[in-house]
This record gives C-alpha cells, sequence and structure tokens, in this order.
C-alpha cells in the first residue's frame, strides 16, 4: 500500500464507501429513516429547548423511575423497527411462491438475523428491565436500587447495543447468521464481512449491561426492603424480579463468553469453533443455549409477575395462591437450568440424554399450570374490572396455554425431529414470546403509565392497541403451526408448495393488524398528552392498587417515600386503607439522602458505542479511545466523593403538604367510575 492508503486505512479501517446501503431500495429507505428520525429529534430538542433538561433531568439521572422510563424509550424504538422488518418479511413470503419476490436471500437473511436479535435483546430485554426498575424499588419500599450509577452504566451499555444495531442499517451489513449466530456460518471463512461483527458486539455489551442490572436487581431486593417486608411479604412482582436477576446473574455470562470466543475465532484466528484444528461448534451451541434457555425465563417471569398485580388489582381480591405463585416462580426459575439441550434435540446425542432433557422439559408446565389455576381462582367471585392491563391478562391466558401445549409437543424429540426446521417452530416460539413477554409489558406500561407521568393513558385506544395486538397475534402465527406441520421450513425467501399461499396470505394480514397496533400506540400517546389535564390522577391511586408504590403521589417525588414505610403483611397499602391508616402525615419529616446525578453512564454508553463500532471495522486508534474514555471514566466515578446530596426536611414537608392537599381535595370514586374522567387518583369503594 502507498503511504495515502496506510494513512487511509489507520484512520478509517475498513471503512469505506462502499459500506453505504445502496445495494438495494429497501436499505436505502430503511437507512434514510434512521436518518430523518435522529435529526427529528435533535431539531425537536432543539425547538422546545430542551437540552438543558435532558441532559441534568435524565441523561445524568440516577434515579432509578427515570432509568427505568429511558430502558422503556429504547425498547419502544427498537418494537418499531423490528415490527416493520417482520411485516416485511411476511410480505416477501405472501408473494413469493415460484417467485424470487422483492427482497433477494442475503437481504431476507439479514432481516431475519436483525429482527430476532432486536426482539430479544433490544426490545424485550429493555421493557422488562425498564419496567422492573420503575416499580420493583417502590413495591419493596426502597428509595432507589443499591448501586444508582452501575445502573446508569447498564442503561448505556444496552444503548450502545442498541445504537450499534441501528448503525447496521446504515454502515456495512448485518449478520445473515440468525439471531442465535452458530458458528461455523458465523466463522470468519464463511461470513467475512462485519455484520458478524456488529452482532458480537452489540450483544457482548448488552449482555455485560444485563450481568451487571441481575447484581444490582438481586442485592436491592435482599438489602433495601422495607422493615418488616419479608422475603414472603413481597409482592409477586418482586418475587419475579429477584429470580430473573438470579437468572441474569447466571445466564448471561455463557453468552458473554461464547460471543467473546466467537470474536477471538474471527480477529485472532483462535479455532474453538471452527471446523478444523481442534475446534467444535457444539461447545458454542451449549454454551449459546446455557444462557438461552433460562433468557426464556428471563423473559417470561416478568409477565407471570405483571399478571399477578393486574389480575389481583382489577379483581378486588387477594392474590389466590400467595405462596403456591412463589414456590411455581422458583421452580420454573430452577429448572430453566435443566432443560436447553431440547434445542438441539436433533444434533446427535444419545436417545436417553434427549429423553432426560424432553422429560425435564414437559416438568416446567407444572409450575406454569399452577400459575394459571391461581390467577383463574383469584378472579371466581371478584369484582372484576375490564381494563386494558386485564384483556391482556386474559388473552395471555388463552393464548398461553395454546403455546404451552405445543411447546409439550416439542418436548417430544420424535415430534421435535420432524418439525424442529419448520415454521411449527416459528410460530410455537412466538406464542410464548407475544402474549407471554409482549403483552405482559404492554399490560404493565398501561398499569404503571399513570403512576410515571401523572396521568392516564386513553382508555379508548388502550382497547383498539389490545385488539389490533391480538388479533394481529393470532393471524399472523396461528397458520404457521398448519404450514410447519405441512412441512414449510423456516427462514424461507421463497417457497414451491402452493398449499403454503392461503395461509401465508392471512398470516401478512396478520402482520399488518400488528402494524396497526404499532401506529395505534403512537395515537393513544398522543392523545393522552394532549388530554392529560383530563386523564390526570395526582392523587396517586387511579386504579384502587394494593402495593407501595399506589401510596405515594404520581409522578413520584425524586425520594420516593418521605419516610420508609413499616409492613406487617401481604398488600400493606391494601390492608392500611381498610384500617384508614393510609395517607397519614407524618409526624416529623427528616433530611434525605440521595445519589448525584452523574455522566458516567451516559460517557460509557458513548464510549463502549466507540469501541465497538470500531472493533467492527479494525479503527484500531478509535478502539483504544472508546476504552481508555471507558475506563477513565469508570476510574474518575471511584475518586469522586461526593456522590450523594440532601434534601431538606423543609423542602420534603412542603412536597409532602401539597400533595397531602391533593389527595384531600380529589374525589373518591368508586370502582365502576375508575375510567372516567372523574378519577382523579383516589379510588376507595370497596376496600
Amino acid at each position: 500500500m502507498t503511504g495515502d492508503q496506510h494513512l487511509r486505512h489507520f484512520l478509517f479501517g475498513n471503512l469505506g464507501y462502499d459500506a453505504l446501503p445502496f445495494y438495494s431500495a429497501i436499505a436505502t429507505g430503511a437507512a434514510s429513516v434512521v436518518m430523518l428520525g435522529a435529526l427529528a429529534v435533535l431539531v425537536f430538542v432543539t425547538w422546545i429547548k430542551g437540552w438543558r433538561s435532558l441532559w441534568t433531568d435524565w441523561l445524568t439521572s440516577v434515579d432509578h423511575k427515570r432509568i427505568g422510563i429511558m430502558y422503556v424509550v429504547v425498547s419502544f424504538v427498537m418494537l418499531a423497527r423490528a415490527v416493520v422488518e417482520a411485516a416485511v418479511m411476511r410480505s416477501q413470503q405472501a408473494v413469493a411462491y415460484n417467485n424470487p419476490g422483492f427482497i433477494p436471500p442475503e437481504h431476507f437473511a439479514q432481516l431475519f438475523t436483525t429482527h430476532g436479535t432486536i426482539m430479544i435483546f433490544f426490545m424485550a430485554m429493555p421493557f422488562l428491565i425498564g419496567i422492573y426498575n420503575f416499580a420493583m424499588p417502590l413495591q419493596i419500599g426502597a428509595r432507589d436500587v443499591s448501586f444508582p450509577a452501575m445502573n446508569s452504566i447498564s442503561l448505556g451499555l444496552t444503548s450502545a447495543g442498541a445504537v450499534l444495531m441501528m448503525i447496521s442499517l446504515c454502515i456495512g451489513k448485518f449478520s445473515t447468521g440468525g439471531w442465535t449466530g452458530y458458528p461455523p456460518y458465523t466463522e470468519l471463512s464463511f461470513s467475512p464481512g462485519v455484520g458478524v461483527d456488529y452482532w458480537i458486539w452489540a450483544l457482548t455489551l448488552s449482555s455485560i449491561g444485563n450481568t451487571m442490572t441481575g447484581i444490582n436487581f438481586a442485592v436491592t431486593i435482599y438489602k433495601k426492603r422495607a422493615p418488616g417486608m419479608t422475603l414472603f411479604r413481597m409482592p409477586l412482582f418482586a418475587w419475579t424480579a429477584l429470580c430473573i436477576s438470579i437468572l441474569m446473574i447466571f445466564a448471561m455470562p455463557p453468552l458473554t463468553v461464547a460471543t467473546l470466543m466467537l470474536a477471538m475465532d474471527r480477529y485472532l484466528g483462535m479455532h474453538f469453533f471452527t471446523n478444523e484444528l481442534g475446534g467444535n461448534m457444539m461447545n458454542y451451541i451449549n454454551m449459546f443455549w446455557l444462557f438461552g434457555h433460562p433468557e426464556v425465563y428471563i423473559l417470561i417471569l416478568p409477565a407471570f409477575g405483571v399478571y399477578s398485580e393486574t389480575i389481583a388489582t382489577f379483581s378486588n381480591k387477594r392474590l389466590y395462591g400467595y405462596t403456591s405463585l412463589v414456590w411455581a416462580t422458583i421452580s420454573i426459575a430452577v429448572l430453566s437450568f435443566t432443560v436447553w439441550l431440547h434445542h438441539f434435540f436433533t444434533m446427535g446425542q444419545d436417545g436417553n440424554v434427549n429423553a432426560i432433557f424432553g422429560i425435564a422439559t414437559m416438568l416446567i408446565a407444572i409450575p406454569t399450570g399452577v400459575k394459571v389455576y391461581d390467577w383463574l381462582l383469584t378472579m371466581v367471585r371478584g369484582r372484576i374490572r375490564i381494563s386494558v392491563p386485564m384483556l391482556y391478562a386474559c388473552a395471555f391466558m388463552v393464548l398461553f396455554v395454546v403455546g404451552g401445549a405445543t411447546g409439550v409437543m416439542l418436548a417430544n424429540p420424535g415430534f421435535d425431529y420432524q418439525v424442529h426446521n419448520t415454521l411449527f417452530l416459528v410460530a410455537h416460539f412466538h406464542n410464548m414470546l407475544i402474549p407471554g413477554l409482549l403483552f405482559g409489558m404492554l399490560s404493565a406500561y398501561h398499569y404503571w403509565f399513570p403512576k410515571a407521568f401523572g396521568f392516564r393513558l386513553h382508555e379508548g385506544w388502550g382497547r383498539i392497541i389490545f385488539g389490533c395486538w391480538v388479533g394481529g397475534f393470532i393471524l399472523a402465527f396461528m397458520p404457521l403451526y398448519i404450514v410447519g406441520a405441512l412441512g414449510m421450513p423456516r427462514r424461507s425467501q421463497e417457497f414451491f408448495e402452493a398449499v403454503y399461499r392461503p395461509y401465508l396470505w392471512v398470516a401478512l394480514f396478520g402482520a399488518l393488524l400488528v402494524l396497526c397496533a404499532l401506529a395505534s400506540m403512537v395515537i393513544q400517546l398522543w392523545t393522552s398528552i394532549r388530554d392529560r389535564q383530563s386523564l390526570a390522577v395526582p392523587a396517586g391511586d387511579p386504579w384502587n392498587g394494593r402495593t407501595l408504590e399506589w401510596s405515594i403521589a404520581a409522578p413520584p417525588p425524586e425520594y420516593n417515600f418521605a419516610l420508609i414505610p413499616q409492613i406487617d403483611s401481604v398488600d400493606a397499602f391494601h390492608q392500611a386503607k381498610k384500617q384508614h391508616t393510609a395517607w397519614r402525615a407524618p409526624e416529623h419529616y427528616y433530611d434525605i439522602e440521595l445519589p448525584s446525578n452523574t455522566p458516567v453512564g451516559f460517557v460509557c454508553c458513548v464510549a463502549s458505542g466507540i469501541f465497538g463500532f470500531a472493533l467492527t471495522w479494525h479503527v484500531w486508534w478509535a478502539v483504544l479511545l472508546g476504552a481508555g474514555v471507558f475506563f477513565g471514566a469508570i476510574i474518575a466515578r471511584s475518586f469522586n466523593r461526593d456522590t450523594f446530596r440532601i434534601i431538606p426536611a423543609a423542602d420534603i414537608r412542603e412536597t409532602e403538604e401539597r400533595w397531602l392537599l391533593t389527595l384531600r381535595e380529589s374525589p373518591a370514586i368508586a370502582n365502576d367510575a375508575m375510567f372516567t374522567a372523574a378519577n382523579r387518583g383516589l379510588v376507595r369503594e370497596p376496600v
């Protein structure tokens, strides 16, 4: 190379003009949408003069509530992209009978890889972590999580991974190796481009952030519970938080190790997973699914916690079988580590091994069945209010049972041999995760939104969204069971059997309904913000709640509780309302110590994003810069002694007395009126 070429390679690595997304009109259009969307956000923040507030109130905040909201925002952005990609894939398959369609095979492979990767790692995980971040410390009577700065860094790492996913749409191409990234296809000899590298570094950053979150949540639950709140007085949602935290602590490291070993194969010429020189791809597959099956329950258990809260609240009853639900949650968490091999029944292991893992897989249906029966019995003789969260819970119980039944079928190695590489498996997987994760998180979004922002979401639009999501899901995925049983392979860009066509057209219509659901969510949010005065619930208890988060103002003060509550039962706030001891002003107020804002999370986000992007394109000076800034920010933070601030008791008294005055002035309404404009956050009958 000439001197100019050496300089160019030093400055830009493998990055060149050929990395721009001009290889197809669809790729160019998608990249343009991302760029215009980012530009629109910058213009909007500038127009409202919101940069100072964005920096001081959000990007540098370590308040668990604000961090939780930012996680959910990341999740919604990534959900929008993944749903659009799914609709594009369904459109391609609908027209691809003896026809190459409008998406070439390599681009189609990119789409199903990005769709799966985003939905698992950058939609589902941020969504559930965001909901837990917001609600769990409030439910256990804590002021914040145990490690607020680490919480901000975890968000930064996850956001950096999401940014890499979005950049891959604009610069270069993404992996075609599926969301699981199986070698040897993802080895350098098979996939020499940057796509697999984007995938590796996005997942690595995300998995490290999620491991840190698991540690943070577990320590918070063990150490920060309010006095008197024993483990068996915690809400079910907090119990699921504890279980998924332990799962994240032990399940995320195998993924991190697997992706880093794959990176060493690609960057350093190692042979961990190659087909020669001692490599063994099955080591990767075992490590991936040592993460992957506990991950399934990391995704599903949060929804179980949400449904436990919403069913009890909107049935106006104590949760039936509380203790059995706790033990069922623990059992699912433990069993999730014993069944990873059912993901590769067809890989050639001994029949006895397959039988053992098949039986273990079927056993998970037992504690799951216990949960469904307990939820149903909670509803029996309850004063049920058909709210949007309750609608999601009812749809979940029907659809999840269908998905669970097909899961028991797939736990039979003989049946799995027949359908493991067909759309039957795709239908089952989505049948578990959409009702079992997405519906649960949408339920939580609707349930806790008024607590987060002080006004309810529009109920009518919420029901429209529910109808589109459920109807779209049923039409999009139930036909796939049929075409899968008929033998249609998954990941098919084109097909040649006419019998598949009508089912794929029905699936396309379902995908369009899901797009309508996404659009309706935007309309609902805009309508709710516009009408926020009539939807306001400043008193803080719009659903006649049972747990501690409903005992404070909406939105909550930054310190959460003026005095940490004393707990003596399950559903402590509900009991206090029955005994007419709720919402009493304390005799004395005290100064409260809270963690100070810090830019370390944002700096780590930017630095790790630069690090991952530079590794992808072999820009080594930027790799060193990103790593140096990242570790420099952590070290600098460790020398900072001014990490707390004091809120004076006088300020707390003023805030609390203003809220208590609002509480006294708010009209107390009956349960039946909670969806009307009369609901100002004080639903008191019956208690």
